[in-house]
Order: C-alpha cells, then structure tokens, then sequence
C-alpha cells in the first residue's frame, strides 16, 4: 500500500537522476561490448600451428 499523500511529481524529479544514471551505465556497457566484438582477434591473426614432423621444442 502506498502512503496517502504521493506527489508523483516531486517523485518523479527526486528518481531523475538515478534514471539518467542507470541510462548513461547501460550505454556505456553496450558501447564497451560493441567495441570488444569489433576489436576480437580474426581467425587469419592466430599463429598457425607447426607442419608434421617439425618440432617447437630445441633439443
């Protein structure tokens, strides 16, 4: 039950800054997840693997 004398006006300028806050967060973690697909390493910059018969060990 909420009380009986709401100002859904003094409310709503009171949570404003939370609002905006909570807006500018998940902004900044969706433009920081755009930014990490986009710079994730290719398939073509991972060092290929070693032919047969060569070794990577110095003996």
């Amino acid at each position: 039950m909420s009380p009986p004398d709401t100002n859904l006006s003094k409310q709503t300028r009171r949570h404003r800054p939370a609002l905006y806050g909570m807006v500018v967060a998940i902004a900044a973690v969706g433009a920081l997840l755009v930014f990490a697909v986009n710079n994730a390493p290719d398939d073509t910059e991972i060092a290929p693997a070693p032919e047969n018969g060569t070794s990577t060990t110095s003996e």
